[in-house]
């Protein structure tokens, strides 16, 4: 099949985008600049940088930054995103520049578009859906918040029933005897309920990992804008971001309090990372236990 095409124009020229995609110049740009993997974001992560658009239209709206109708506009574009709506209009590869540019202005692109639908006005991808923001500190950001949200929504909850899955099991086998072993061989009586009792502690353990990790990754660096110094946005921007993301997630976030720690550094993800990896040990480790 022939793929149609439209002439898309940005700073650097004309090019050819699908005509069907949402997104314009600067994402096509992205696709054909870096096809290293063929692996795109992941859908929680897009929403993030969805959600962060929505707070962000609301907050400057708030602000008196941004008028009603497209702020209201952008909120119900990047809402349908945030639903899970659109994912096949994100096709940047995960491989890109540096600072996640081509992301950002991926969801500016496609959030500008439906929202001029939504509105019957021409909406800016870089001055009404970026408004106040920067790559550098937006995809921090949403690097922070999906990982908040699927620990929250989906890992906590889950490592949770799993503990108390033992636990009742082990009240079933408290006076189930076996034979304790120690360096590849028997050694003193141990009951079954007593081993589960150690399974579900690891469990709960890793659940405590997870939230002291989750403490600094609820640190935002939305606010920072492109060097850390807050440069064009409002001086109550980042405390409100906070705020409705807090609202909309139901999860306490806070801005960094050094906005230039969030710009230069990964370490709170690199830090849940490593726990992860523990928790995944821990695991597998019950796994092969249990199998045998």
């Amino acid at each position: 099949m022939t793929t149609a095409f439209r002439i898309e124009q940005d700073s650097m020229g004309e090019l050819k985008v699908p005509v069907d995609a949402l997104y314009a110049a600067q994402t096509q740009r992205a696709v054909e600049n870096f096809p290293v993997s063929g692996l795109t974001l992941p859908p929680a992560f897009i929403r993030a940088v969805a959600l962060i658009k929505q707070c962000a239209a609301e907050v400057n709206a708030g602000l008196g930054l941004l008028g009603n109708d497209i702020a209201g506009a952008i909120q119900s574009a990047a809402g349908e995103i945030v639903e899970g709506r659109h994912q096949a209009q994100f096709p940047v590869d995960v491989f890109q520049t540096g600072s996640g540019t081509s992301t950002n202005m991926n969801a500016n692109e496609v959030i500008a578009t439906l929202a001029s639908r939504v509105s019957g006005h021409k909406v800016s991808a870089n001055d009404h859906v970026n408004m106040g923001q920067s790559s550098n500190d937006v995809i921090p950001t949403a690097i922070h918040l999906s990982a908040a949200i699927e620990c929250k929504s989906r890992l906590l909850p889950a490592l949770d029933t799993l503990a108390n899955a033992i636990e009742t099991k082990a009240r079933t086998l408290d006076g189930a005897v076996k034979t304790g072993r120690t360096h590849l061989m028997d050694a003193m009586p141990i009951t079954l309920g007593q081993e589960l009792d150690g399974w579900a502690l690891q469990v709960r353990n890793s659940s405590a990992r997870i939230q002291s990790a989750l403490t600094r990754i609820n640190l935002l660096a939305q606010g920072g804008t492109a060097v850390g110094t807050g440069i064009n946005a409002h001086p109550q921007f980042a405390a409100r971001m906070a705020e409705a993301l807090s609202r909309k997630t139901g999860i306490l976030f806070v801005p960094n309090e050094n906005f230039f720690e969030s710009l230069s550094t990964q370490d709170a993800a690199v830090e849940l990372s490593g726990q992860l990896k523990t928790v995944a040990v821990s695991l597998m480790r019950l796994r092969t236990i249990s199998a045998g």
